[in-house]
Parts: C-alpha cells; structure tokens; sequence
C-alpha cells in the first residue's frame, strides 16, 4: 500500500509540470499584460518598468517559470496585485469556506440518496418506483441557476427564514450555508438516486445474489450485506465525475451567495485581471483533482478486496 501510494504521488510530478507548464504559457504568452491591465493604457513606460520589476516580469521566462515551480511548491504563491494580501492566506481561508460549503452537503446527499435508492429498489416496479422516477426525472430538468435563484427569493426574500447573502465564521456560518446545503442536496437527488437505483437493480441479477438466497439469507441481509458492498465500486466512481459539478455548483453558489470561498475569490479575480490569483488557483485545483482520485483508488481496494493496487 505504502509503495503504491509513493509510486502515485511520483507520477503526480510530471502531471504536474505539464500543467503548471501550460498555465505558465497562458498567461505569459496568451494573456493581457499584467503591468498594462493594472496601470492602465496611459501610463509612462518608466511606471510600467518599475512596476514589471516589482512583480518580478522583467526576468527571463526560464526563471520565471522557476520561480513558479518554486511557489508552488512552497505553497507561497506572493501577493495579489489587486489587494496585496498574501495568496496563501487568501488560499486558505477561501478553502475552509469552500469546504464547509460542499462536503457536508456532499456526504450528507451521498448517505440519503443511497438510502433512497436502496428503498425504491426494494419496491421495484410499485408506484413507489414510477412516482420516484416521474419526480426525479422532473428534478433532473431544472437548471441549478433555477433553483438557487427560486430557493434564494422564497425561502429568503419571502419567507425571511435563511439570510439573503453574506456569510458570517464560527457557528453562525451554518444559518447562511443552509440554504446553499439545502440546494445542493436537492440537485445532486435526481442523478445520484436514478443511477444508484440502476446499479442496485443490476446487482440483484447476480448469481451470488441467487446463491445467497438460497443458503436462506433475508432479503434485507442480502441488500445491505452483499449488494450494498458491490454496489460501491460504481457509486465510488460516480463520486470522482460529480466532483467537477461539485466544483461549478460551489463556484455558482459562491457568488450568487455572496459566500467567500475560492470560487467566489477566483471569479472576482478573473474579473479584475489578478493573474498570480488565477495561476495560484487553478493549479491549486489541478493538484486537488489529481489527489482525489488517489483518495478514490485507495477507496477501491478498501470496499472491494478483489481489487489489487498495483
């Protein structure tokens, strides 16, 4: 497990280079010129050598481009040059925001839409089962943007139950990431109970199901003592796709919300032309995708014994 584990955190070093590679080249290739955004069209051209000196833009791009690899590496990714605050310190509070956004919503819709679809697979084929697939369906139609904006006006412009924007630390945070909870629970509903009902259903075919009630096994100890446990590989994989939509529904709640964490952070930043925000951001994201799907195999070999980390 140890060597598995180093052998994948080895390969993440030149997935790694490639990335920051390419985002180095975006931006100092591709991109506007950060001198020239933030000074504007007017300004003298000792202004902008003084200022391209500052920000480090009058070396070569060999060094430059160390000099990125070593930030992200130190994780110290300088100063905004919107704000001049510290990167990783807007990093780190921008993550615990984001995080207590998503993952407990995340775990929380996981556990029930589970349940939901253990349920209606038990009564397949019942008006449970056609009513829950009308409804989900239904559910699956509607646009995030709808229910933000629906949810947001009733339950806290009408009703006045949830507050409209903003967001507050400490336990007070929870009465302004409700609402965002309650939203991401509801959209992941419609996809994660219709898939997860169809893995049940095809699990249930199986000839260790058949063998199991055979020996005498109930139909619940079957569920919950076989089925569920294959069941797993398919739901954990499901879990890998959805962390992007993941991702784009914090980033939308983020803003419309008015919540600071990195969507909302990377968002203003793209609109105000803060480049060392933007390079720190995204790579920042690269490296959580690619050690979530190490998290992922890890959790493979756990569930399912048959599968070898190799």
């Amino acid at each position: 497990m140890l060597a598995y584990i180093t052998r994948r955190l080895l390969q993440m070093i030149p997935i790694l280079l490639g990335v920051s590679f390419i985002i180095f080249v975006l931006f100092t290739k591709v991109g506007e010129d950060p001198v020239r955004v933030a000074l504007g069209d007017h300004a003298t051209s000792e202004a902008i050598a003084n200022l391209r000196a500052a920000w480090g833009l009058d070396k070569p791009l060999l060094m430059q481009y160390l000099d990125f690899l070593r930030q992200i590496v130190t994780f110290d990714y300088g100063r905004s040059y919107a704000t001049g605050e510290l990167l990783s310190e807007t990093f780190a509070n921008g993550a615990l925001v984001s995080l207590s956004l998503t993952v407990p919503p995340f775990i929380a819709g996981l556990v029930l839409n589970v349940s939901i679809a253990v349920l209606i697979a038990f009564y397949r084929g019942s008006w449970i089962d056609r009513f829950s697939t009308v409804l989900f369906v239904a559910g699956m139609s509607v646009s995030y943007l709808v229910y933000i904006m629906t949810f947001q006006y009733v339950f806290s412009y009408l009703l006045g139950w949830f507050p409209i924007s903003g967001y507050e630390g400490g336990l007070e945070s929870i009465s302004y990431l409700a609402l965002p909870w309650i939203i991401t629970i509801i959209v992941s509903a419609g996809p994660q109970i219709r898939l997860f009902r169809t893995v049940f259903l095809d699990e249930t075919r199986a000839d260790y199901v058949r063998t199991a009630i055979a020996k005498g096994s109930s139909t619940t100890q079957v569920m919950f003592k076989h089925i569920m446990r294959n069941a797993m590989i398919p739901i954990l994989t499901y879990t890998v796709i959805e962390v992007p939509t993941l991702i784009l529904g914090a980033f939308l709640l983020e803003r419309f919300f008015s919540i600071p964490g990195t969507g909302d952070i990377l968002i203003t930043a793209i609109n105000n032309g803060d480049f060392p925000v933007i390079k720190g951001m995204t790579i920042m994201i690269a490296i959580s995708f690619t050690l979530f799907n190490l998290i992922t195999d890890l959790l493979y070999a756990y569930v399912d014994p048959r599968v070898q980390l190799e």
